[in-house]
Parts: structure tokens; sequence; C-alpha cells
């Protein structure tokens, strides 16, 4: 399970050093995707087969269905670990998350979300008021 927040800096080349827990949990083969609201998603292996087999579940004659494949699978990209322990965020991505310098790294239980400062700060600050609202409607009918 992936957890917590982490600032660290993407270089010129589109390069960042990700936590060495993430590292660990990752291997050296993992998937970097378009992921919501601007950032970039970081599955292990494992759990990227996971997503796309329950993704071939879609109706591909779903209209909803084809756009949101092409916007999450054309982005994907398996990379690897540098021996610096770097990964090349590939430059569409990069560019699609408005990567720059200062970046956020945030654990979501099943993946790893790349964000901008600029774009996590702003996300944040839009719900921070609202959260409490939020998980009363999410966890209505759950019990702890």
């Amino acid at each position: 399970m992936f957890m917590g927040e982490y600032h660290h800096n993407i270089d010129d080349k589109a390069r960042i050093v990700l936590p060495s827990k993430f590292r660990d949990e990752l291997s050296n083969t993992f998937v970097i995707t378009r992921g919501l609201e601007g950032c970039l998603f970081i599955y292990s292996k494992e759990e990227w087969d996971k997503l796309v087999s329950k993704l071939k579940t879609l109706p591909f004659t779903k209209k909803d269905a084809r756009a949101f494949l092409r916007f999450f699978l054309s982005g994907a990209t398996e990379v690897t670990f540098d021996k610096q322990g770097r990964v090349a965020v590939p430059s569409p991505l990069a560019k699609y998350a408005s990567l720059k310098k200062e970046c956020v790294v945030i654990g979501v239980n099943d993946r790893i979300e790349l964000w901008s400062e600029d774009s996590f700060n702003e996300y944040f600050s839009n719900y921070e008021d609202n959260i409490s609202d939020l998980s009363e409607t999410l966890f209505d009918n759950m019990e702890f």
C-alpha cells in the first residue's frame, strides 16, 4: 500500500527520484500514465495488470468508455529506474501534468500520484474545507 506525501524536484531532463519506500514496492519495472485532475498515476506491474483486466470489461460500443480508454491507455508507458534511482517521465506526460521543478509525490493506496506542486496545492485547497462533507457522503452506509 502506498501512502504519504513527499516533495521532490524534477530535473531538466524530466527525471525524478521517487521515495525509497515507493521504489521498493514498485520493483524495477512499472507503469506511468495520465491520471485524473491533471496528475500522473504510477502503478506497479501487478496493480497495472489488475486495473487493465477491469478496463477490458468496459463496453467498446460506449462512446464514454472509448474516450476514457484512449485518454488513460494512450499515455501509459512502462518505465524503469536508472542507476541513481530516478525515473524519466516521458515528455507528453510531463507536459500533461505541468511538471516543471517542484513536484509532490503522494501514495494513494494502490498507486502513486505525481503532481506539480502548484497543481497539488490548488487541488488540495479546493477540497480542504469540503472533506467532512465528502466523507459523510462517501461513507454514509459504511460501518467502521
